[in-house]
């Protein structure tokens, strides 16, 4: 494994991406992780115990300036939490290399759509959507599940989830989606620890470097319009969904 400073400067980069756009957990971790020496399941599940605070220093600019939407964030918990455990206990039979090749070209196609623009009538098609609980909760059913296989704080999902399906702006997209992960990396933490995957060291060394970056991203995102950020996101997608098909691919 490398030496610490190297796992610091890995959390100061997942930090950054966090506030800015509400992911930063496995997806980006992992290959970090791995390329700088940590095994299999540890580069998984590692960042779990520094997602939570980097994601919740990250959300309070997000609440403060009402962007947050704890409503929507409560119902998607609903869905997601049990989902999550699930794909957690799973994670040993399902994580296959198919499963995680497949995650990245997904990346890729959520990546395009979202760095296209996103018109008033679809907004307004997903709001309409937004009010139909049953399907928030279903729909956060399934990012739970990946989320609990991938030990993902799920970011990179919600985020599109909000933008694409039920109609949020991105700084509401990001807001609402830290609040969700903020809770939901809770149990994904707990089973992955309870299987013997944590490693606390590199846990601890990531957190030094991401709750700080991710407090400083978050309060930088305000000045920044929402398209930008959306399209910055969308190709922030494409080159990460790329960049993990890549990875996974040439460690099957």
């Amino acid at each position: 494994m490398a030496a610490w400073p190297f796992v610091v400067l890995a959390g100061a980069a997942i930090g950054t991406l966090t506030g800015l756009f509400g992911v930063g957990g496995s997806s980006i971790a992992t290959p970090l992780l791995s390329l700088l020496g940590a095994p299999g399941l540890i580069a998984v599940a590692s960042p779990l115990p520094a997602t939570i605070p980097g994601a919740a220093v990250a959300s309070i600019a997000y609440v403060r300036s009402g962007d947050a939407r704890p409503r929507a964030a409560a119902w998607t918990l609903l869905g997601a939490v049990p989902a999550a455990i699930g794909g957690a206990l799973l994670s040993r039979v399902v994580g296959g290399p198919t499963l995680l090749v497949l995650s990245g070209v997904v990346l890729v196609a959520v990546g395009l759509r979202v760095v296209q623009p996103i018109d008033q009538s679809t907004r307004d098609a997903g709001t309409l959507r937004r009010q139909n609980r049953l399907l928030l909760v279903l729909a956060a059913a399934g990012v739970g599940l990946f989320t609990g296989l991938l030990a993902n704080g799920g970011g990179f999902l919600l985020v599109p989830l909000y933008l694409l399906v039920f109609g949020l702006r991105m700084r509401q997209a990001v807001g609402t989606s830290l609040l969700v992960i903020v809770v939901l990396a809770v149990p994904t933490l707990a089973t992955h620890w309870a299987l013997g995957h944590i490693d606390w060291a590199i846990s601890g060394e990531l957190t030094v470097g991401l709750v700080p970056a991710s407090f400083l991203a978050s309060r930088y995102a305000h000045n920044v319009e929402g398209p930008v950020l959306r399209r910055g996101f969308g190709v922030f997608l494409v080159l990460l969904g790329i960049a993990y098909t890549i990875y996974r691919l040439t460690t099957i």
